[in-house]
């Protein structure tokens, strides 16, 4: 079925590009224009149709996926869900700065234990697996790519190897929203990839390898806490320039 074409004020509401998308793809699965288990149109189809980039199509697929409407086969495309039918509410829908944020809360509760039990479990192999995750962080960075998947199955690799499946299963359902950056707007992403906040970055996630890599639980907790603690106030920060550099602008 064809893509209608975007209203003409798409671009000049005060929303975010990526919650422009995301209300539009939600409004064709009101109007059912996209019915449950038809697939999306391509990105580039999106795109096309909407004059919007990559980058924000992906933030709002990325945005779907975590309000449970749609479900992304690798390879294949993107999916119109069937409407859920609890009234909980979705443990990756965080789309305000106090979501992202309460979410990194939960994140410290849940992936500081993590880290200090895979200290205590982790096998050579998952050493091996945990290192190969760290190096894909840091080649996406290098290449010029988005680390978020990389970033997540470092996360996820650490959860692995607690040998617990619910650790596995909580931060899989968490999924891109894990990575906080890809619940922001092209603005704040843009500070949090400053050179000198990557590099923090990827030192912390070595503090947190090496203790692991170690078996030193008490390290691997301690650097764990450090590292979404920092990322929490890293946020805020993002978070305030971007609202200053907004007003200025409109200034």
């Amino acid at each position: 079925m064809p893509t209608p074409n975007p209203p003409a004020t798409l671009v000049r509401r005060t929303q975010s590009l990526a919650d422009v998308v995301v209300d539009h793809i939600k409004g064709r699965i009101a109007s059912e224009s996209l019915r449950v288990g038809d697939k999306l149109p391509t990105e580039s189809a999106l795109m096309e149709a909407l004059g919007v980039s990559r980058t924000v199509i992906r933030e709002a697929i990325s945005r779907l996926q975590a309000k449970g409407l749609i479900e992304t086969r690798h390879g294949i495309g993107s999916f119109v869900l069937p409407p859920r039918t609890d009234n909980s509410i979705p443990l990756g829908d965080a789309s305000t700065m106090h979501d992202i944020l309460s979410m990194l809360e939960l994140r410290v509760a849940i992936e500081t234990e993590c880290a200090g039990l895979a200290a205590q479990r982790i096998s050579p192999a998952e050493i091996d697996a945990l290192r190969m995750a760290l190096e894909a962080i840091e080649q996406d960075q290098a290449d010029g790519n988005d680390s978020a998947t990389s970033d997540l199955q470092f996360h996820l690799s650490i959860a692995r190897a607690t040998g617990n499946e619910h650790f596995v299963g909580a931060l899989a359902q968490l999924g891109k929203t894990l990575i906080p950056r890809t619940r922001m707007g092209l603005e704040q992403v843009g500070y949090l990839n400053a050179p000198e906040l990557r590099a923090t970055v990827n030192r912390e996630h070595h503090s947190v390898f090496e203790a692991i890599a170690r078996k030193d639980s008490e390290a691997a907790r301690a650097a764990m806490r450090m590292h979404l603690s920092n990322s929490r106030e890293r946020l805020r920060r993002a978070h305030e320039a971007a609202g200053t550099q907004a007003a200025a602008t409109a200034g």
